[in-house]
């Protein structure tokens, strides 16, 4: 009898030692089993582990945003890093003979392994499309009425630029036919004076024979009346 309360004991410190819940790879429901856990810290453990990798050791457990040390000693005794994670039986209720029952066999749970990366998602991404249905990104509206309006004000901008470089060229030969105007005018206006003065000149030249003449009639008029 004393055998077999042994064994029995013994098959219970096993099956306890066995339904240790491997923190690394339980699913939600396993940890929402854990006392004082519950499915919001158990969500919780999962995430953080997604997000920073595997526990090294069962005390990391509290740097998950709501277990303190009050949750870790009371689950400190069932979970661990390392090995397959298993649900603890029920013990069966003892015999009418009054010995313990050996408790069930721990159920095993493999590791979920974590799911691979969609290819044409992925895909989609590099080409700056949505991650969803690889659609490219919309067009911003703003942006392209910004662009619009840029290219109007261009256009404008060359309209002016172009009217004020003819309006130039316009006044740059304005100036330079009034400016050959008033040549052609100084030019004439000196021939004229030049052609006045040859001929008063002429003139006078005249004149002064005329007079110089004159006397010398005079004279040949006088000696003819003398004879």
């Amino acid at each position: 009898m004393k055998r077999l309360l042994l064994a029995i004991v013994l098959l219970l410190a096993s099956s306890f030692a066995l339904a240790a819940i491997n923190i690394n790879t339980a699913t939600k429901e396993e940890l929402d089993a854990l006392p004082g856990i519950g499915p919001v810290k158990a969500q919780a453990i999962i995430d953080y582990r997604n997000a920073n990798g595997p526990f090294k050791s069962p005390e990391d457990v509290m740097k998950v945003k709501g277990i303190k040390e009050g949750e870790f000693g009371k689950i400190k005794g069932e979970i661990s890093v390392s090995g397959t994670s298993t649900a603890p039986a029920a013990p069966s209720p003892a015999k009418s003979s009054g010995a313990m029952a050996p408790a069930a066999p721990a159920r095993t749970t493999t590791p979920m392994a974590a799911p691979a990366p969609a290819a044409p998602a992925a895909a989609a991404a590099a080409k700056g499309g949505s991650a969803m249905t690889g659609a490219a990104p919309a067009k911003d509206a703003g942006t392209a009425k910004m662009t619009k309006a840029d290219e109007k004000a261009a256009k404008a901008k060359a309209k002016e630029e172009k009217a004020a470089k003819a309006k130039e060229d316009k006044a740059a030969k304005a100036k330079e036919a009034a400016d050959k105007a008033a040549k052609a005018k100084e030019e004439k206006a000196a021939k004229a004076a030049k052609a006045k003065e040859e001929k008063a000149a002429k003139s006078k030249a005249k004149s002064d024979k005329a007079a110089s003449d004159s006397p010398a009639k005079s004279t040949a008029a006088d000696d003819k009346a003398k004879k």
